[in-house]
């Protein structure tokens, strides 16, 4: 087994709701996590409640290439 080459250390906080801050490697300033429209929906989501913002979801396929 070779040794670990990277390991990823990011700071999670919730805000209120489906608000998150994350705090991510090689970043200075935190990045926000939310939900949106049929996300927001499935998820029973008060549209009005929180403004809108990209999901954990949109980042791992922006991650993935697309």
């Amino acid at each position: 087994m070779s040794d670990v080459a990277y390991r990823s250390v990011v700071k999670i906080e919730r805000v209120a709701g489906p608000m998150r801050k994350a705090w991510l490697p090689a970043r200075d300033e935190h990045v926000t996590f939310g939900v949106h429209s049929e996300v927001a929906e499935h998820y029973g989501v008060d549209q009005d409640a929180y403004p809108a913002d990209a999901t954990t979801l949109d980042y791992v396929i922006a991650a993935t290439g697309g």
